[in-house]
């Protein structure tokens, strides 16, 4: 038998050895799973039928705790072994993708290191048959080629050498083939998963994550990590794995799921990645976007702006100075200097706008204005200011109440002497105690309730204040129409987006917050899409927590492209341990749409296609538009015969976006995508192209580039979004003159 052969027969009977101790084990778990379910019922039916269910008997109350922590137990318990085999049923079709051999200094014995998505592991032999991808000793495998290799152990770093790599493609339990290779995670396979059609869900890529990514995934150093990622680098991916890997890294350390937060760019996005986590064995953590945490924290209290709304109205302003107009004010609301101007007019508000009173009962004065106001700015313990307003109030109640008692006691005396009061003189002489009481908690009240709201109308109604508060801040040159308009839209209970920042701050900061005390990890995506009083609101939001952020600010849609946001975002998070990465090549797009969308940027910033060749961009003209969607049925009939499963028709606005669904669904079956969905169809889905980002299709067809409605600066940063969107294919397709950008 050749070398080669009996290699293959050895990595077979691997495999089969593999396999058959996973099914053993999943027959075990399950005869252990009934167990477990079954404790788990007994333990909560004895808690119910031997312990008293009111009580005050301190003995009855120790046995009722004991049960309570056996329910909770066995309640673990199950929770462990269900989710142990859901591990092992998951590993079934392919328990591992690689293997390297290593050799540890000082050490003659090899070791064979099988590398999977989950630990295989005989606990009665501690024999390890796979080694989860996130383990410390599988990170060679994701960084060092052949030779010479390291990895940081629990007890320190462990030195060798890797003798062998290896990678697999194992299907539905069976070695489809394997291959030695002596570089990273090798060309060949990222091919195969490269060129396979996208889905309507991330999927997981824990068989390709390259070093710089494995680099992200595993840091656990710095409490702030930045990455800058062009288009297609696989950043929310990385993201999710990194997620993963910190809930593995850290299990029995007080990390879970729910002590994770992502704040994704919109809820179809939520949709879109919510697979990825539970294909690695992990539980999805809570994801909201900016709008929602607005909403939640409002309410209905007033009508307000979202994000998708004002960026449809800058895309479809066609005057140049209007729309620089509305940009302005937003980048000036969404500034740090916009912060100070609302630092110091809370700083103002509390020292003059607060209009303390004499309170006075029963004919004494309780507290006198002076006073009350001293105690209040006597602040050495930093409280926000409504918590002090309420600690003065309550104390001012607790020295009324007993006041209150001889009141009650001199109005009845008086009352007495009138006769027609005889009867009643006791409860007539409470009532008018209440009364005068409600009059005095009015007193109190005026002062003591702050609103944020209302505090942030005084800023846009008192012109004066506002300047004075801006001194030495440089303002927009039209400053007087953004007071003006602001007062007027807020005074009728509308909010615009620009808008809502500043107030949360507001509230923030005279409230104090609590909502997210329990979250130590905070993942921001599409980080270039947020202002430095938003990542401001969100170090308020997540004070405990360290960061992950993660942003392309070539794919900025309504700001100038600035390379200094992650500087900004540093100062602001402002954290101890923080580091800035980039990931500079692209893997979604083919080698030649990756071409053709670096050159619609004003730089390419070194970004590096991955050489997958596939066809070039398609660009047709047509007269009109009923022969363009003509076209696009035909080039959708196309794409599906060619064998892709998604195809993403984007317009530029929702409004094109609508327009167009009206006249091809006549034609074909397409699905519209907007900001209310919660998922992405398989299918054609056709959406604009501000929706588009994070999405991914096997081929993407742009409507109407025409110079007409793609000129602008912001035109090509949109249009950069859209052809990146694209996996194998891109078509675009225009009536009238083609836009210059292309």
């Amino acid at each position: 038998m050749s070398k080669l052969n009996n290699e293959k027969e050895l990595e077979e009977r691997y495999l089969d050895n593999t396999l058959k101790f996973v099914k053993d084990s999943i027959k075990t778990l399950e005869i252990e799973f009934d167990e477990k379910l079954n404790k788990f019922r007994a333990a909560g039916k004895e808690m119910w039928e031997n312990s008293a269910h009111f009580s005050n008997d301190s003995d009855k109350m120790a046995d009722i705790n004991v049960q309570l922590f056996a329910v909770e137990t066995a309640n673990r318990n199950f929770y462990l072994g269900q989710k142990e085999l859901k591990k092992y049923k998951k590993s079934i079709s392919s328990p591992y993708f690689g293997r390297f051999d290593f050799i540890e200094d000082s050490y003659e014995e090899k070791e064979k290191i099988y590398i999977g998505r989950f630990n295989i592991m005989d606990n009665k032999t501690n024999e390890i048959y796979v080694y989860d991808w996130r383990s410390p000793v599988a990170s060679m495998f994701y960084r060092h080629e052949i030779g010479g290799a390291t990895y940081k152990s629990p007890v320190g770093n462990i030195n060798g050498e890797i003798m062998i790599k290896r990678q697999y493609k194992i299907e539905k339990s069976k070695l489809k083939y394997y291959f030695d290779s002596s570089t990273g995670i090798n060309d060949e396979i990222l091919q195969q998963v490269l060129g396979n059609n996208s889905s309507n869900k991330m999927k997981n890529i824990v068989e390709t994550i390259q070093k710089e990514q494995d680099i992200i995934i595993r840091d656990i150093e710095n409490e702030l990590l930045i990455v800058q990622g062009t288009a297609g680098s696989g950043k929310t991916s990385i993201a999710l794995h990194r997620i993963a890997f910190l809930l593995y890294a850290y299990l029995g350390k007080k990390l879970e799921s729910n002590n994770i937060v992502i704040i994704s760019p919109n809820s179809i996005f939520s949709n879109y990645i919510s697979d990825v986590l539970p294909e690695l064995g992990e539980e999805n953590v809570r994801e909201i976007t900016y709008d929602e945490i607005i909403k939640k924290t409002f309410g209905n209290r007033f009508k307000i702006q979202t994000r998708n709304e004002v960026l449809e109205n800058i895309i479809n302003e066609k005057n140049f100075d209007k729309r620089k107009t509305k940009t302005d004010n937003i980048t000036f609301k969404g500034s740090m200097d916009f912060v100070t101007i609302l630092d110091r007019f809370i700083k103002y508000y509390e020292h003059n706008l607060i209009n303390f009173k004499d309170i006075s009962y029963d004919g004494t004065i309780v507290e006198t204005r002076q006073e009350l106001k001293n105690e209040f700015l006597n602040n050495k313990i930093n409280m926000p200011i409504c918590r002090r307003l309420k600690r003065m109030e309550n104390r001012i109640l607790y020295k009324i109440q007993p006041m209150r008692k001889g009141r009650v006691s001199k109005l009845e005396q008086i009352v007495r002497q009138y006769p027609w009061h005889e009867f009643d003189a006791k409860a007539f002489s409470r009532l008018l105690s209440i009364k005068k009481f409600k009059s005095t908690l009015r007193d109190i009240r005026s002062f003591t309730i702050v609103d944020y709201f209302e505090m942030y109308k005084i800023l846009f109604c008192k012109k004066e204040l506002f300047y004075r508060l801006s001194y030495g801040i440089k303002l927009p040159q039209n400053i007087e129409e953004v007071l003006s308009e602001t007062y007027s839209r807020i005074k009728n209970g509308y909010v615009e987006f620009e808008d809502c920042a500043p107030i949360l701050y507001i509230k923030l900061i005279i409230g104090g917050n609590e909502a997210y005390e329990e979250i130590r990890q905070v993942v921001i995506d599409e980080a270039q899409d947020y202002y430095p009083i938003q990542y401001k609101i969100f170090s308020m939001l997540f004070k405990n927590a360290r960061y992950t952020v993660l942003g392309d600010y070539n794919q900025i849609v309504e700001k100038e492209k600035n390379n200094n946001i992650y500087n900004e975002i540093i100062h602001i998070l402002n954290k101890n341990k923080w580091t800035k990465l980039s990931l500079k090549k692209s893997y979604r797009s083919s080698y030649e749409i990756n071409l053709f969308s670096r050159k619609l940027l004003e730089s390419s910033d070194g970004i590096e296609p991955f050489i997958r060749h596939e066809e070039e961009p398609l660009i047709f003209h047509k007269n009109n538009f009923n022969d363009i969607n003509n076209e696009i049925v035909s080039a959708l009939k196309k794409c599906y015969e060619d064998g892709f499963e998604s195809v993403g028709i984007i317009c530029k606005t929702e409004e094109q976006k609508n327009e167009a669904y009206k006249n091809l669904s006549k034609l074909i079956k397409v699905n519209g995508l907007s900001e209310n969905d919660r998922e992405v169809k398989k299918g054609t889905v056709i959406v604009s192209t501000y929706m588009a980002k994070g999405l991914e299709f096997d081929a993407v067809i742009i409507y109407d580039v025409s110079n007409k409605n793609y000129s602008s600066k912001l035109d090509r940063r949109l249009l950069y979004i859209a052809c990146t969107r694209a996996l194998h294919r891109l078509i675009i397709c225009y009536t009238g003159e083609k836009s210059h950008l292309i």
